[in-house]
């Protein structure tokens, strides 16, 4: 029964002694990489990898950092709009005026609507110098529309920060419905 358990033993002992020169086997050709990359412009290509994952959280971070320099600021004498209660099928417009009031030309990249039913118009890519004048155009259609209806229009420009929203709202009365009426008699 001893001998057994020393066979046993002994065997386990064997594999460790086989995995603990596998282990180090592994751990010689690690370090033989590292020198590798470490020697022959190694170094270099590290660095680079460096350098472009910085870049990338520098990039990441932008749109949260104010821009240097004069910016333009996009002013609207008003930025919300009720059409109060229309009925559905109505196509109603509205057109929001805005100033800038900053210190360099505004230039509006996109505008951009939470429907499709709301479809704004601006200047696109046209310099508005600072103390002039402005406007988008939203038309809103009603079709199959019912209630209260809110709609954001977002306005992307070279402003900080870089999104202004619009919003237009309006009550629907939903079209009288006619065919529960029955036949009609000629």
């Amino acid at each position: 029964m001893k001998s057994l358990v020393y066979a046993i033993v002994a065997v386990g002992l064997l594999t460790l002694g086989a995995c603990n020169g596998d282990l180090e086997k592994r751990v010689t050709d690690l370090e033989r990489r590292v020198a590798a990359l470490e020697g022959n412009g190694g170094t270099a290509a590290n660095s680079t990898a460096v350098k472009t994952a910085s870049q990338n959280t520098t990039q990441a971070s932008t749109p949260n950092q104010k821009p240097d320099g004069p910016l333009p600021v996009m002013e609207f004498t008003e930025k919300t709009h009720d059409f109060g209660t229309i009925t559905e099928g109505d196509v109603v417009t509205k057109v929001f005026k805005f100033k800038n009031t900053g210190e360099a030309p505004l230039i509006i990249s996109n505008a951009t609507s939470s429907c499709g039913c709301t479809v704004p118009s601006y200047p696109k890519n046209e310099p508005i110098a600072p103390g002039e004048e402005g406007e988008i155009e939203v038309k809103y259609n009603s079709r199959g529309k019912k209630n209260q209806d809110n709609k954001v229009v977002r306005i992307t420009a070279n402003t900080w920060p870089a999104t202004n929203n619009i919003t237009i709202k309006a009550f629907v009365e939903p079209k009288a419905d006619n065919s529960s009426a029955g036949p009609v008699k000629q």
